[in-house]
């Protein structure tokens, strides 16, 4: 039995399956942990859905923005329809409501011994433990009665950090903005979410979540995607797979029992330039 994590796919269906063959991934036997962002962009996220909820309990999941970002297109929760987006296949499907009602039901972040999976990143002042109760706080909106609220409710990049007094739409909305929109954030955990690119891009005061000094989740290693600038980062702790497959780069797998790394050549045609 083989434990493959695999970073952001993004709708490149193609890619998928080409490392899964790569892999030699059998379902009956292996796992796969996958660290979100399963749509939007590329050109098969139908597709790429439909084979993830498929695989039932071979496959693991955690929700990224772009995840998010379908259910609040699907409920109407998103301020605007971005130009890009290639959500309408899914949305049209025969079974949409199957597998919207699949997607929100799949956890933000996900902790197994010493590895916790999770899109983005964690705030500094997060243990392990806690991340996993404040994640469980948004999975129950999320699966309850009232997720269409919820998700109405969850656009927006405020407030910009933790604090244990915050209630209500606000509270989930840090927890969600950390663990699933994350790159930079001061070292007391205030985030920023206009920064891209580089590490080295860093906002005057910020510095990447993975080196705030102090991480109460250092101790645990992070399996993270959602940063493609900063490419396949391997360290004691981290476990970065966001190689920009959308964008032309790679689609990898990293088998979690030796750290064996996998990787295929995107098609530039799966997803487009990134814009300079």
């Amino acid at each position: 039995m083989a434990t493959y994590a695999i970073g952001d796919i993004q709708g490149c269906y193609d890619s998928l399956e080409h490392l899964l063959g790569l892999c030699g991934f059998d379902p009956a036997t292996d796992r796969l942990w996958l660290v979100g962002d399963l749509v939007n962009r590329g050109p098969k996220s139908l597709e790429t859905l439909r084979l993830i909820k498929s695989l039932g309990p071979a496959a693991l999941t955690v929700l990224g923005n772009h995840d998010l970002y379908l259910l609040m297109v699907a409920e109407g929760g998103a301020r605007f329809r971005a130009k890009d987006d290639t959500l309408q296949d899914i949305l049209d499907a025969p079974d949409r409501d199957e597998l919207l009602t699949w997607l929100r039901h799949q956890p933000l972040c996900h902790v197994e011994g010493d590895y916790c999976l999770v899109h983005a990143g964690l705030l500094p002042q997060w243990t392990i433990a806690r991340a996993r109760e404040l994640a469980r706080e948004v999975e129950a909106a999320l699966q309850g009665p009232d997720y269409r609220e919820f998700v109405r409710n969850l656009w927006g990049s405020d407030p910009a950090g933790w604090s244990d007094e915050l209630a209500g739409w606000p509270r989930l909305r840090v927890i969600v903005n950390a663990m699933t929109r994350m790159r930079f954030c001061t070292p007391d955990g205030i985030m920023e979410f206009h920064t891209k690119g580089e590490t080295t891009n860093a906002p005057a005061g910020h510095l990447p979540w993975f080196e705030a000094p102090g991480r109460c989740s250092a101790g645990s290693v992070l399996v993270t995607g959602h940063w493609s600038a900063l490419g396949l980062k391997i360290t004691p702790n981290l476990l970065a797979l966001d190689s920009g497959c959308l964008w032309g780069g790679h689609l990898t797998a990293l088998r979690l029992e030796d750290r064996q790394v996998f990787q295929v050549d995107c098609s530039p045609g799966e997803g487009r330039p990134p814009a300079r």
